[in-house]
């Protein structure tokens, strides 16, 4: 099963393409690991942006995404545009998708620590906060 773990930042959607086989971790590439939802009060421009989504999820053969939660109040408090893309991720109905806070996310790493250091996987650096989610997704089903 292949995870594509989201991180939100502005409006700006990070992905990272993950999957287990037989307690393997494998890393696919993706086309684009950057989607921009450009003009966020457009209507048209945000049911594009979900379009794109969906087609690379289902390019990809994604069965499950897992989004890095955001604080809804505080200083690191996620932004409207942000909950925006949520939203339109969450809709999508060919994928499961799941919210991971960071609570949660420590939780799982404590208990199933990375087999490597996020160096050594070969992604971008901006990348972790992906990757570390939909290895906490997978790590989670076990």
């Amino acid at each position: 099963m292949i995870t594509c773990g989201i991180e939100i930042k502005g409006s700006e959607v990070i992905l990272c393409l993950l999957s287990k086989q037989d307690g393997l971790f494998q890393i696919t590439d993706c086309r684009q690991i950057r989607h921009t939802l450009a003009t966020p009060n457009d209507s048209d421009s945000v049911r594009k942006f979900q379009f794109m989504l969906k087609k690379l999820f289902e390019d990809y053969k994604v069965e499950r995404v897992a989004i890095r939660e955001r604080p809804t109040k505080g200083k690191f408090a996620g932004g409207a545009v942000g909950f925006k893309i949520e939203a339109t991720i969450q809709l999508i109905d060919s994928v499961q998708v799941d919210l991971f806070s960071s609570a949660k996310s420590k939780e799982v790493l404590q208990n199933n620590p990375m087999p490597i250091p996020f160096k050594a996987t070969g992604l971008r650096a901006f990348q972790e906060a992906a990757f570390t989610v939909a290895y906490v997704a997978l790590s989670e089903q076990d």
